[in-house]
Formats: structure tokens, sequence, C-alpha cells
């Protein structure tokens, strides 16, 4: 799946400011600055695990494994007609992102949710927590 397409010349259209951010290894990314845009959106109210709360869950835990969904906000995607709002401008033109971008709001409690739902098993048998990206199963036997 694309992450951003190209817009057309002929469009009319409100940006976002593009920040681009660099890592200590040199990568970098090109990211919208979407603060105006969440000023306009309203808060979910779905509650993001705090972590001291699951960390009690794994006091008893004899095996741990932890696996982390590389760029899990970037695992949902956005309805085209929210795409418009999520429009960002660079040197080679005018980008709309077609998956959630990292910057948005919502965007870590919609992919919680997600994750909530598929792991919806595990977590209410007590062997699997979920912490936005991050999936902890856990036993205290083999």
């Amino acid at each position: 799946m694309d992450v951003i397409r190209k817009i057309g010349h002929n469009e009319i259209v409100e940006i976002a400011t593009p920040v681009l951010i660099t890592w200590n290894d040199g990568k970098s990314r090109l990211c919208g600055d979407f603060r105006a845009l969440n000023n306009y959106t309203k808060s979910d109210r779905y509650l993001i695990p705090r972590i001291p709360h699951s960390l009690d869950k794994l006091e008893k835990a004899k095996y741990i494994t932890k696996m982390d969904c590389m760029k899990g906000v970037h695992q949902n995607g956005v309805k085209p007609s929210s795409m418009k709002l999520l429009r960002t401008i660079c040197h080679m033109g005018i980008y709309e992102y077609t998956i959630m971008p990292f910057g948005i709001k919502n965007a870590p409690a919609h992919f919680q949710i997600m994750m909530d739902t598929i792991f919806q098993e595990g977590i209410l048998e007590g062997w699997i927590l979920v912490y936005i990206d991050y999936i902890i199963i856990y036993s205290k036997k083999w």
C-alpha cells in the first residue's frame, strides 16, 4: 500500500507544512505538521493502557515475548473523504497520505482500538498485553 499519492496541479488545496525529521542514523522522514487540523479534531475517549498497570500483570510471568509492530500507526487506512485533510507540500509537489500519518491527534487511539479488537481473546484470557504497537505474550508456565 502506498503511503502518499501525488495531487494534480489543477486542484485548490489546503496543505500542512512539511517537517523533515532526521534520525541519528542519518535517515530522514518527511512528515506533515498537523497541529492546525488537530485543534479542530474531536478527541477520542479511548483509553490507552497505562504502562505501570500493564507491567503489574507481568509480575508473575516466567516467559515473556515482546513484538514490535513497526510503524504501527501506518497500519490504519484513511477514508478517501479524509485524505484531502492530510495534504503536505514539498519540492516535488503536493501529496496526500493514503494511510494514517504520524502526528494526527487520534492516530494512537485508533491503532490501539484495532489492536485490542484483533487480540481481544488473548487480552481477556490474560496472556496478551497490547500497548499501541507493542504486543507482549506472557505465561507463568511453558
